[in-house]
């Protein structure tokens, strides 16, 4: 199994890394310092050994702006004085640049099922629109502040049952019933992440910019060699979510402020324009933009 990376950058500078780890292999001397060496006499102007003796050519790497010891640290776990050339274990994944970044973990779209919990709120609601998408109901709208929002549930979440019956081949109507029928203490759903969406993460070069241009919440242009583009993003996209936040329903010019917010590592939820489009038809452009959850998901 192949080493995974949240970004091709993360990947090029863990390659650049290894060569640097593997030549060091050849060197008596190949662990992190983690203290102050004592001097000795005759060595008073050497430099104390480290894995990574030169990361100069990661300091401006790919046009972004790096930080040696921001790179050091992302690759050190807690506690651990080396590292080998080997590399990590098969399927782990590395992030030099990227490092434990909290929007790359809001933002992930986790395999297989789960269960929640949902309770109505004191008017009987559960701030939760429901579509019919290929024989599929999926989440349309979560409204702020509501149960649903507070159960963590999302714009493209599958649901695959309410209370104990299959949701396969209903209509959004019968859905939305399902829903008003159901006892307000407690409403059982089984849910999917996001089938419809991907993730990707991009990185801002030295200007603050990730390389999309956006109009209306889809992405129209890339620009050449910039993060998006190495990336993978593709242009007749959605953007759903920026580092796990809900950005449906903003204007152009309130997206662009959560990206400059953001900070240098950014992970964008993203959705094919044919199956949004679909997933929002019939739904009120006001209505999303005045109740759509914006809030950012807790870890």
């Amino acid at each position: 199994m192949a080493t995974l990376y949240p970004s091709l950058e993360d990947m090029k500078g863990h390659q650049i890394l290894q060569a640097q780890a593997a030549a060091g292999v050849r060197t008596p001397a190949t662990t992190v310092v983690t203290e102050k060496p004592k001097l000795t006499s005759g060595t008073g102007d050497a430099a104390p050994p480290v894995l990574y003796p030169n990361l100069a050519e990661l300091e401006n790497y790919m046009g972004l702006a790096l930080s040696s010891e921001e790179i050091q640290k992302n690759l050190l776990p807690e506690g651990s004085t080396a590292l080998t050339p080997a590399g990590p274990p098969p399927g782990q994944l590395v992030a030099p640049l990227s490092g434990n970044n909290a929007g790359l973990r809001r933002a992930e779209i986790k395999p297989g099922v789960r269960e929640i919990h949902l309770c109505k709120d004191e008017r009987g609601k559960t701030g939760l629109q429901l579509k019919n998408v290929d024989q599929g109901i999926f989440v349309q709208l979560v409204k702020a502040n509501s149960p649903a929002a507070l159960v963590g549930l999302r714009f493209g979440d599958q649901i695959l049952q309410i209370n104990g019956k299959n949701c396969t081949g209903w209509s959004s109507d019968k859905a939305q019933r399902a829903l008003k029928k159901a006892s307000p203490e407690k409403i059982i759903m089984v849910v999917r992440d996001r089938p419809f969406q991907r993730t990707v993460t991009v990185h801002k070069d030295s200007t603050g910019h990730v390389g999309i241009v956006v109009k209306k919440g889809k992405i129209v242009s890339l620009a050449k060699d910039s993060s998006a583009a190495r990336n993978g993003l593709l242009t007749h996209h959605y953007i759903c979510e920026v580092n796990g936040q809900n950005v449906i329903g903003m204007k152009d010019k309130q997206l662009m402020e959560v990206l400059a917010g953001a900070g240098n590592v950014v992970t964008l939820t993203i959705i094919p324009t044919v199956i949004y489009e679909h997933m929002v038809k019939r739904l009120s452009p006001g209505l999303v933009k005045s109740s759509m959850d914006h809030s950012i998901p807790d870890l």
